[in-house]
C-alpha cells in the first residue's frame, strides 16, 4: 500500500534532501529508519530536491509498505529520527498517488537579517548591507509571474526538459523593524538553484548593482550570465505543497520565522 508522509526539516547538516554517495541526505537518514523499522530495505520518493543546507517546513514522500503493521509508526520513526527531521503526519492512499510528479503547487521562502544574530545563524541568511531600495526591488519581484521562461535564472538550463516555469505569484516582505526580509514565492515547478538566483539578483538590485530594467532584460532575452549571483543556502525554505487530493495546512510552529508579523512591501 502506497502511504504519504508529511515531514519537515532543518537541512543546516544535510547536503539536500536527494540520496547520493558519500554526502549525508535527509532522504538517506530517513530510509535508514525505516528500512530498519520494517527489518526490509525501503526506498522512499520525495516531491523534490533541496540543495545542501536548505530547509523544508512542508515537505512529503511516499512509499510503498506491504506489510501491515500493529504499532504507531508515526511515534517510532519520530523516536529514532535525530531532532533536525520530524514527521507530522502518515497518510494512506487509494492508489499510486506519487509525490512528485503529483504536485501542482509549491512555495518557497527566503529569509535574510541583516544584523549578526547567533540565534539566527541556520534558519536565517546573514547580509551585512545597509539599507535596501525596496521599492526597486518590489518592482523587479511584481515582474516575476508576467514571465515564464526562467532560462537566465538556473544553473545547468540545459540539463531540463524545458525551463518553462508558471510563477504564480512573487511578494516581498520585510519586519516591522525593517531589518528581517522574506521573500515567498509560488510556481508549479523549479529549477536548479533558480530562487537562490533571483534573490541574490534582487540584493543587487537593493544595493543600486543592478537595475530593474537589466532584471528583466534576464527574463526577456533569457540570456544566462556569465556570472550568477547565488544568495546563501541558509534561508531558504520549501515551506508548502500542494496535491489536488492533498492540501494541508503548514505546521507552523516549525519556524519561528513563519510567524512573524511580516509587513508585505
Amino acid at each position: 500500500m502506497r502511504y504519504f508522509f508529511h515531514i519537515g526539516y532543518n537541512g543546516h547538516t544535510y547536503s539536500g534532501w536527494q540520496r547520493q554517495p558519500k554526502v549525508n541526505s535527509v532522504q538517506e537518514v530517513i530510509e535508514v529508519k525505516l528500512s530498519q523499522i520494517f527489518k526490509t530495505p525501503i526506498a522512499i520518493n520525495g516531491c523534490g530536491r533541496t540543495d545542501s543546507g536548505v530547509h523544508a517546513s512542508q515537505f512529503f514522500f511516499h512509499v510503498d509498505i506491504e506489510q501491515p503493521w500493529d504499532f504507531d509508526l508515526l511515534f517510532r520513526l519520530n523516536k529514532v529520527l535525530p531532532h533536525n527531521i520530524a514527521v507530522f503526519d502518515i497518510i494512506p492512499m487509494d492508489g499510486k498517488q506519487h509525490a512528485r510528479f503529483d504536485a501542482v503547487q509549491r512555495k518557497y521562502d527566503y529569509y535574510l537579517h541583516t544584523y549578526k544574530n547567533p540565534f539566527l545563524n541556520q534558519l536565517s541568511s546573514y547580509y551585512a548591507l545597509g539599507e535596501l531600495n525596496l521599492g526597486e526591488m518590489k518592482k523587479a519581484v511584481a515582474l516575476l509571474p508576467k514571465y515564464k521562461d526562467y532560462r537566465a535564472f538556473c544553473t545547468s538550463p540545459d540539463k531540463n526538459e524545458h525551463t518553462i516555469c508558471n510563477v504564480m505569484d512573487a511578494r516581498l516582505y520585510t519586519s516591522a523593524n525593517g531589518d528581517h526580509y522574506r521573500f515567498h514565492i509560488v510556481s508549479n515547478r523549479f529549477l536548479g538553484k533558480m530562487i537562490r538566483i533571483i534573490t541574490g539578483n534582487l540584493l543587487k538590485i537593493g544595493t543600486g548593482n543592478m537595475s530593474v530594467d537589466e532584471f528583466e532584460n534576464l527574463l526577456i532575452t533569457k540570456a544566462t550570465p556569465g556570472m550568477l549571483e547565488i544568495a546563501h543556502p541558509t534561508g531558504l525554505y520549501l515551506s508548502k505543497v500542494t496535491y489536488p487530493y492533498l492540501n494541508l495546512p503548514l505546521r507552523t510552529e516549525f519556524s519561528g520565522l513563519q510567524q512573524k508579523d511580516w509587513i508585505e512591501i
